[in-house]
């Protein structure tokens, strides 16, 4: 009977995880969001893919789910700065029979190789059967 060495198993490619920190790959999490094949279920779900959507510089979907009263024109993406990591704080309201919600969040980032975070109070309303950023408030 011989005997055979097995053979080293190749590492298989894993999906690239969400950005939102949500445990899914982007394509199954907010990715689903960004393509248009679901609408975002209450504000945190909106905020977590609009997080994503700053991650991978998603313009049109970032545009898409702003409310059309503060929406600006377009997005700058800077260069230098990479979007790294989200954590929900809290969130208020934003059930299934409400038309309005906030999110607390703070959002890492890394601009030019510097750490820094940003924590924001944000604020979300239905338009059109969707929910929708309208603004937020950005604190210490």
């Amino acid at each position: 009977m011989s005997r055979r060495t097995p053979r080293p198993q190749r590492a298989r490619p894993t999906p690239a995880a969400c950005p939102c920190g949500l445990p899914s790959s982007y394509d199954d999490c907010c990715g689903r969001l960004h393509r248009g094949q679901e609408r975002a279920a209450t504000p945190e779900q909106l905020m977590r893919s609009r997080f994503s959507a700053f991650a991978v510089r998603d313009e049109a979907y970032l545009l898409r789910s702003w409310h059309p009263s503060t929406r600006p024109p377009g997005i700058d993406f800077d260069p230098g700065l990479r979007w790294l990591r989200l954590e929900i704080l809290g969130s208020t309201d934003g059930g299934p029979f409400r038309d309005e919600g906030t999110v607390e969040f703070r959002a890492h980032y890394s601009e030019r190789g510097r750490a820094g975070s940003m924590h924001e109070n944000s604020r979300f309303v239905r338009h059109d059967d969707a929910w929708v950023y309208v603004d937020g408030t950005v604190g210490p």
